[in-house]
């Protein structure tokens, strides 16, 4: 359905909105809000109304509720002073006041996604089965060279995909390639009921089930934080299907394998506060755990990735999974990769620190390292370092 307002097409089927024909980049939940606010615009519009049907239930702050209303409206040239379309009704909530009509036709010749620069962003959610029958959720987006992003501990495949934190590099890795990405055991979509903590192997074994299950028979890998020595250990099995490796914030040693004292008291302190404090969203550790992966992060981001941790796994999960990964040690594999590679990391990660990205680049053969302006373990959107990073990326997959 397209939905025409005065200068703007808001097209639902490709979940994409124009203006004089020129895409406008908006986040699939601002999308979502606004669509929304319009299909009710006949009544005043509740806050309790939007949290149970565009966030789905979750309670979010008022802070992070003006911030999605007032993207809206920058979307479709409104804003909070003019109140032309989206008005905000005091102690009620907000209504649509704009006019548009609504049209059940295709998109105008010569207006298609592709031909604007915009890759179809609707992701399809599909399940494949482990060999030991755990279901793993995996999700494709995009066209172009395959690109598969490994999992990790703090993954799920639809939140991620509303994210303020991670959607704008998923969505910019699927504007030039077709992106591949799935939930580990444990998290997300994935199934949650694991028993005890799984090998290294099976996880670098469901990475295995995944691409057999997609039938890619040749790809490129993107790593991140844990999923980088997931990749790495692919890589080395598979040199043959891997074209391309990129590393972004990873590492090859866990903290329990780094010989050092202090690394492993700060893993000891970590599964410690996890296991106390892992779902609670008024936990101090929640909070604090979140602002050590974007302490560079706005309010919103960070309550963004506080409310992840209790959608990505249960504290059960988080901390098996996060035992196996201070655990790995897949050193002894860089010096065999032969796959042309990539390693980005933050100068200042609090998380990852930055002789784990530097020491990786040294050891596997001809990498490139790129060192990033940052002291944030996930780069964010609107800080320098992003356009760095992502125009590293891409120069290096074409």
């Amino acid at each position: 359905m397209l939905i025409r307002l005065s200068e703007h097409i808001i097209d639902t089927d490709r979940r994409e909105i124009r203006r004089h024909g020129q895409p406008v980049h908006v986040e699939p939940q601002v999308f979502d809000l606004l669509v929304y606010l319009i299909g009710n615009s006949e009544h005043v519009v509740s806050k309790d109304e939007l949290f149970a049907t565009v966030w789905r239930g979750r309670i979010v702050s008022d802070a992070t509720l003006a911030s999605r209303i007032n993207a809206a409206r920058a979307a479709i040239g409104d804003s909070g002073e003019r109140q032309e379309q989206i008005r905000t009704v005091p102690r009620r909530g907000f209504r649509f006041v704009g006019a548009f009509s609504r049209e059940d036709a295709p998109l105008p010749a010569g207006a298609s996604t592709t031909d604007i620069g915009e890759p179809d962003l609707r992701q399809e959610v599909t399940f494949c089965i482990a060999p030991d029958g755990t279901r793993l959720a995996m999700a494709a987006v995009g066209s172009g060279p395959i690109l598969v992003k490994t999992g990790s501990w703090l993954n799920h495949l639809e939140f991620d995909w509303e994210s303020p934190v991670f959607f704008p590099l998923l969505r910019k890795l699927a504007q030039h390639s077709s992106l591949v990405r799935f939930d580990a055991r444990g998290t997300g979509l994935s199934d949650w009921n694991i028993g005890e903590a799984p090998s290294f192997d099976e996880m670098v074994s469901d990475l295995e089930t995944v691409v057999d299950a997609m039938e890619l028979r040749e790809f490129s890998l993107f790593g991140m934080s844990q999923g980088a020595a997931i990749a790495i250990a692919y890589a080395a099995r598979h040199p043959q299907r891997v074209r391309k490796l990129v590393i972004v914030g990873g590492y090859s040693q866990g903290r329990n394998m780094r010989g050092s004292e202090s690394d492993a008291r700060e893993a000891e302190a970590l599964m410690t506060m996890m296991r106390l404090g892992w779902g609670d969203e008024h936990s101090a550790f929640m909070q604090a755990f979140s602002s050590i992966y974007v302490p560079k992060g706005t309010p919103e981001q960070i309550e963004w990735f506080t409310q992840l941790q209790r959608k990505a796994a249960s504290a059960d999960n988080a901390v098996r999974l996060r035992t196996i990964f201070d655990n790995i040690d897949v050193s002894d594999l860089l010096s065999r990769l032969t796959t042309p590679t990539l390693v980005l990391h933050s100068r200042h990660d609090s998380v990852v620190p930055y002789e784990q990205g530097r020491m990786l680049a040294a050891a596997i053969p001809n990498a490139k390292f790129v060192s990033l302006a940052s002291e944030n373990h996930v780069v964010l959107q609107d800080e320098p370092a992003w356009s760095r990073m992502t125009e590293e990326i891409e120069r290096f997959l074409q």
